[in-house]
């Protein structure tokens, strides 16, 4: 139930809210062409795609599109008071006549479907909320200016937070949105360092969803095909590289070197040392 509400429009549509809502809630997002920021400024609510929940608590934010179904937030305890900021691929062009900003242009050599991000407390977030409480204090003193330039604002600090690669492909995917395949998404990123539930959100499924259909595909679970690939890859530039074990452990995905000669060990029979002796010596 909503108890409180106020907004902000820019050309035509509705650009900054402030929302206080009483338990039980649920909201269902439209899917559009936009991207939204929600910033808890009291209370908390939990953001659901799928069958996937994110907690977002006080002084906490969500950073999310609406390019596809099934992004909802509810809570059952506690009011709740929330800012949004929506971005609108429209508006923003208008905003920036020249040229857009490096967070809302694609990303190079990124392949993700990732469509949501949490962002931790933030100091300057938190202050930019509190101007904008100011504003709606005082709704008088408000025009398009002062709210193209909260959008500027909004936009730099985002670009400032240890989030930004995340906000960048969701913001960008507005302007070039991509469907990639579940299967690009993984073979894009199989020497990374992500986890599997790090992966699972570049495919915007939840890690139970991500795991069915992982084995749907390729008739194994993803722990251990991507590691089975991690040591292959491994095992070919040991053969054909001077880069060191451990850069090569490294650049395949490996954080730990003790825990790739073990791997590596365990399916090759041997270890890379002599696994790449072996070779050399043919």
């Amino acid at each position: 139930m909503v108890n409180d509400y106020k907004k902000f429009d820019l050309f035509g549509k509705t650009l900054i809210q402030k929302i206080v809502l009483k338990p039980p809630f649920r909201y269902d997002f439209p899917v559009n062409e936009q991207a939204c920021f929600l910033f808890v400024k009291e209370g908390a609510f939990q953001y659901l795609i799928n069958d996937y929940q994110i907690d977002i608590n006080s002084n906490y934010s969500l950073f999310l599109n609406c390019l596809n179904s099934g992004n909802t937030i509810h809570n059952a305890e506690g009011i709740c008071e929330i800012v949004i900021v929506t971005f609108y691929a429209d508006v923003l062009r208008k905003i920036y006549d020249r040229e857009l900003p490096l967070l809302v242009q694609k990303p190079d050599n990124v392949i993700s479907n990732k469509s949501n991000e949490k962002i931790n407390n933030d100091f300057l977030i938190q202050k930019y909320i509190e101007g904008l409480f100011f504003y709606f204090e005082n709704p008088s003193l408000v025009n398009d200016e002062i709210l193209i330039l909260k959008v500027k604002e909004i936009i730099l600090l985002l670009s400032q937070t240890r989030n930004s690669a995340s906000v960048q492909i969701i913001l960008s995917q507005l302007f070039s949105p991509v469907a990639y395949t579940f299967k690009q998404i993984v073979e894009a990123n199989l020497f990374s360092q992500l986890t599997v539930e790090e992966l699972a959100q570049q495919t915007n499924l939840s890690i139970s969803s991500f795991k069915r259909e992982f084995a749907r595909l390729y008739n194994d679970t993803p722990a251990n095909y991507i590691k089975s690939r991690k040591l292959e890859k491994a095992a070919e530039l040991l053969q054909v590289s001077n880069e060191r074990i451990s850069d090569i452990a490294f650049n395949c995905g490996f954080n730990d070197l003790a825990n790739f000669t073990r791997s590596f060990s365990e399916k090759f029979h041997t270890t890379p040392t002599n696994y790449r002796l072996d070779k050399i010596a043919k």
